[in-house]
């Protein structure tokens, strides 16, 4: 069964990269990005693992951490790690779960047999601090994921977690945000001191909140 929205991400135990883990253990109280490639030594998942470890200190300072995840085992991730270093110039700084037997794999339905029947497609879950799936993302085995765009949908969410706002079309952080439409115009205005813009009465545009 799919992982959706709201869902608890299921918990697991696993080997990896940096030893082995209790999911939600490992994940503590803040949030955490689980992530899956299709296979070691091949060059999108290579180009991502560089770029992910190149913005492991921007989710760090968020309080996100990341984990990654293919079908092939521990010790082949390390082998591989050379490779993404020499090739991105970025060490692996963050555990890769080895799942040869596609435990972790299925528990998140990341095998698509439509795509492959053996290899994991390119899933994203973003797990709150209360364990359950805040954001999912799926692409195929050809297209490299955007971190930075990760990093955003990541600012946006612990945006809405702590604020009765959302975040209108391509947001980025400093960006006016929309107020809550359940929040009334009265209590808009002393939730929001810096004021709000009522382009209509259901879109109400106000300073970040956290700035």
């Amino acid at each position: 069964m799919a992982v959706r929205l709201g869902d608890i991400a299921p918990d697991f135990t696993a080997d990896t990269t940096q030893g082995p883990i209790h999911f939600h253990e490992w994940k503590g109280n803040g949030w955490a990005i689980l992530f899956s490639h299709p296979k070691d030594f091949t060059p999108v998942c290579t180009t991502e693992l560089g770029a992910a470890a190149a913005l492991k200190g921007e989710f760090d300072k968020r309080n996100c951490k990341m984990i990654g995840l293919s079908v092939d085992p521990v010790e082949s991730h390390v082998r591989w790690e050379g490779d993404i270093k020499d090739v991105t110039g970025h060490a692996v700084n963050f555990p890769m779960i080895g799942d040869p037997d596609r435990t972790v794999a299925t528990l998140y339905d990341m095998i698509h047999p439509n795509a492959s029947d053996t290899l994991t497609v390119r899933s994203v879950f973003v797990i709150g601090p209360d364990n359950k799936v805040k954001l999912t993302l799926t692409y195929p085995a050809s297209t490299g994921r955007n971190f930075l765009e990760l990093l955003r949908v990541l600012d946006s969410l612990q945006l809405s977690a702590g604020y009765p706002v959302s975040t209108p079309a391509d947001w980025k952080p400093g960006d006016d945000v929309i107020i809550a439409p359940a929040l009334s115009d009265a209590e808009a205005t002393a939730k929001f001191p810096k004021g709000f813009d009522k382009k209509k009465p259901y879109l109400r545009m106000t300073p970040q909140p956290d700035r």
